[in-house]
């Protein structure tokens, strides 16, 4: 007869046996789970990576991305910088449309490490959250591997000091606001190996203010700036994008957004806002670009010095109007009140502004369509009605304008210089990169345009 303690044994082996039983029903992927000497647990997952995602930004190839997916983890607690370590080994990205989500994260910087490559040849993509750009094509030979690695923001609306964060309602669903890190990866054939996570606190970050034109855009066919900006720059840098369409100077206070920025941002951090297009429409006493236009910009200049940061005013993006083949400005002084206030507050200063002139009028007044969201009828699912907007980029025209971006901080000199890519080159908006050159992997659409014109 057993004993107590065998019967003890003999049925937790059971038990085990029907666990693991009902795992293999529930989730027939799980291969193995096995515990090492410091008691981690790891689960792997069986079979080969394949391909499920394609599709070239020309106008046509269009799909839509699905849910967030499911993946098998491992979770453990890192010693060296007492922060949570997650570890990813070959997630199914096939069955999950190229989205990989680590749930219930803390806010912060997060620096992911990915391992891409196969048996076969590949050509991996790799965004993250609300389609903020990291690699846009790592490219592995059959049986190579690489690895890449680069920091990513994670935030919530909750505000230390009470309350939230007071979003617009399209905002509830962007990921950008999520408890999750979200990656996603495309591409020719995107091959990912493994992915590592861990906090990060010794890095400097960007937080981006601004509008439609800086905003991380869920959806195609639009984009902006500020969520192409983080592919030019290295892993020891961060960008965290709190742009959002629609905003001004003073609303993007007024929801507490720059209040969220305020709790978070330490000494060795930068500030970028760009605003101006919907502060022109205000109308009243006390609006203006002399009046609250540049009293909300000195709120920005104010939380830097308070926090030792440093700040970057940005001039408003061109719209694209052209008369008579010319393309005529629409902003008024708003870029000179930006421009003015920044030299007498002693602020560093991107004249996007010009920058842009030199880049759409490179184009030119059919080809700077081609930077902007104009397609046909019927380019996108469900797309009933043509697209002709002038104030909103689409991944190619956001690209450029990062480039942009890249451009003055280099010419700005900043610590923040040593940041940037080696394979950045300079950029000359007078000589744009060819549309025909571009390629884009497209993810989910949505047929509503964003805030703001």
């Amino acid at each position: 007869m057993f004993s107590m303690k065998k019967n003890n044994i003999f049925n937790k082996l059971i038990t085990s046996i029907i666990a693991s039983m009902l795992i293999c029903l529930c989730a027939p992927e799980l291969m193995a789970q096995s515990i090492d000497a410091d008691g981690n647990v790891t689960i792997r997952t069986e079979g080969k990576q394949q391909s499920a995602i394609n599709g070239k930004h020309r106008g046509r190839h269009k799909f839509k991305m699905g849910k967030d997916g499911e993946n098998r983890r491992e979770k453990k607690h890192d010693k060296d910088d007492n922060s949570q370590v997650w570890i990813i080994k070959n997630p199914n990205i096939t069955r999950t449309n190229g989205y990989v989500t680590i749930p219930n994260v803390e806010d912060g910087n997060y620096r992911v490490t990915v391992t891409v490559g196969g048996d076969t040849s590949g050509e991996t993509v790799v965004r993250g959250e609300s389609r903020r750009l990291f690699f846009e094509g790592i490219k592995t030979e059959a049986g190579e591997q690489k690895v890449v690695s680069f920091i990513i923001n994670k935030r919530d609306t909750l505000l230390s000091s009470g309350g939230r964060v007071r979003i617009k309602p399209r905002e509830r669903v962007k990921k950008n606001w999520d408890d999750n890190i979200t990656l996603e990866f495309s591409g020719k054939n995107p091959l990912v190996k493994k992915i590592e996570v861990r906090k990060a606190e010794d890095v400097p970050t960007i937080y981006l203010c601004g509008n439609s034109t800086v905003v991380d855009q869920d959806f195609e066919p639009w984009a902006s700036w500020g969520q192409m900006l983080p592919r030019f720059l290295d892993d020891k840098v961060s960008v965290a994008n709190y742009a959002e369409s629609g905003e001004s100077s003073n609303t993007f206070i007024a929801a507490g957004r720059l209040k969220k920025i305020a709790e978070n941002i330490k000494a060795g951090d930068y500030l970028v806002f760009e605003f101006g297009h919907n502060d022109e429409k205000q109308k009243g006493e006390d609006k203006g670009p002399f009046k609250h236009f540049q009293k909300a910009l000195m709120e920005y200049i104010t939380l830097t010095r308070e926090k030792g940061a440093t700040a970057i005013v940005v001039t408003p993006t061109q719209r694209r109007l052209f008369v008579k083949g010319k393309l005529k400005d629409t902003h008024g002084d708003f870029p000179r009140a930006a421009k003015e206030l920044a030299a007498k507050e002693n602020v560093a200063v991107i004249d996007l502004q010009a920058m842009t002139t030199k880049l759409f009028e490179a184009w030119g007044e059919e080809g700077s369509k081609k930077g902007f969201v104009h397609y046909p009828a019927h380019t996108y699912p469900g797309q009933d009605q043509p697209f002709a907007d002038n104030t909103h980029f689409n991944p190619y025209g956001a690209y450029e304008i990062a480039k942009c971006i890249i451009q003055g901080i280099k010419d700005l000199n900043l610590p923040l210089a040593q940041h940037i890519r080696k394979d950045f080159n300079g950029f000359d908006p007078s000589l744009p990169d060819s549309f025909e050159t571009f390629i884009w992997y497209d993810a989910a659409f949505d047929a509503i345009k964003p805030d703001g014109n």
